[in-house]
């Protein structure tokens, strides 16, 4: 009989202990019963959002954006001083993904961000100390990461987007950042251009030092009466036969003796003058190499086709209000919910 009686208790409790299954009226009634609850819970995440969200709590940051078009262009020169047929790209050309990509690599360089460090002097603008801050760089670098954004466009542009607490200091910055991507692309240009002036002036003056030492040779032979190879060799050509008409002897060994050394000489005159003539070709073309370097180095050109300079932004970016009070009415609700089934589940055993 115990034995019995245990296992019909133990039944009952099995069947008691039964999850009933979950029904839309059930769900109802379960929100309906605690439908006080969850508008106390709401008012009180409303007024969170609203308090969290003032600006003497979270202070208000501004967002600045700057729009530019890399140029395809990478020598000031070649874009300019070359003929429209052998130009390689077109100076006023928008630049394509590749140029997106090295415009980033730029922008996200050390060599900007502490060129952006130094000019703004964005220690003391973010109250970092590095005096008396443990890891000033750290501190700063997140700093960074939090408040500046270099994007790429659908349309390939290159988007600058800079928070901070003063709206006139995010326009300030997201206009430095685009001026310093100028001046650092030229700089990393002028790594090639001035090692390459250098070498093609060192390629030019010694062009005109060899050309120089075959005028010299020249004027040697000029000195020895070999000005013109062959007005000289027809003009002696003709006196000899002149003088073995006329029965002249001694004119025509006279001549004789000069056309052997207009002979002996004519050889050297001639080489001299056909390579004086492909050395000036030569130094005429780096000549031309040697004006487009020193524009390469010594003129600037922008390197981005500005779309969209930075404006003193008037709205706040963030905090915003509305999106945080949704976020948090929604995430107050599910809590709620999921709290107040616990309870009941723990309340029924």
């Amino acid at each position: 009989m115990n034995q019995d009686n245990l296992s019909n208790s133990e039944n009952n409790l099995i069947n008691e202990s039964e999850v009933k299954p979950i029904t839309l009226v059930g769900v109802v009634n379960f929100f309906w019963r605690w439908r006080k609850v969850f508008l106390i819970s709401a008012i009180c995440a409303i007024v969170f959002s609203v308090v969290l969200t003032h600006p003497a709590i979270t202070k208000p940051k501004y967002s600045a954006r700057h729009i530019f078009y890399p140029t395809k262009n990478n020598s000031i020169s070649n874009a300019l001083l070359t003929e429209l047929n052998q130009r390689q790209s077109d100076p006023l050309e928008f630049g394509e993904e590749i140029e997106a990509e090295k415009a980033l690599q730029v922008l996200q360089s050390g060599t900007l961000l502490g060129r952006l460090v130094r000019n703004f002097q964005l220690f003391k603008h973010y109250g970092i100390d590095p005096k008396t801050e443990q890891f000033p760089k750290y501190a700063l670098d997140n700093k960074i990461k939090e408040n500046f954004s270099f994007n790429r466009t659908r349309y390939l542009s290159i988007e600058i987007l800079v928070l901070d607490e003063d709206p006139k200091m995010a326009a300030d910055l997201a206009n430095g950042i685009a001026i310093l991507y100028d001046s650092i692309t030229t700089e990393i240009q002028n790594q090639v251009a001035t090692p390459a002036l250098q070498i093609v002036e060192r390629a030019l003056k010694d062009k005109q030092g060899k050309i120089q030492n075959i005028k010299d040779e020249l004027r040697k032979l000029g000195q020895q009466g070999v000005t013109n190879y062959e007005e000289q060799s027809r003009a002696l050509a003709e006196e000899i036969y002149k003088a073995q008409s006329s029965g002249k002897v001694s004119e025509m060994k006279k001549l004789l003796e000069e056309q052997k050394t207009l002979v002996a000489s004519g050889g050297d005159y001639i080489a001299l003058n056909e390579l004086i003539k492909l050395e000036e070709v030569k130094e005429s073309d780096l000549i031309t190499q040697f004006e487009k370097r020193k524009v390469d180095v010594g003129e600037t050109m922008s390197h981005k086709f500005t779309v969209e300079s930075a404006t003193v932004p008037e709205i706040k970016a963030w905090p915003k209000r509305t999106f945080i009070i949704i976020i948090s009415l929604i995430g107050t609700f599910i809590a709620t919910a999921i709290f107040l089934a616990c309870f009941e589940l723990f309340r029924r055993k």
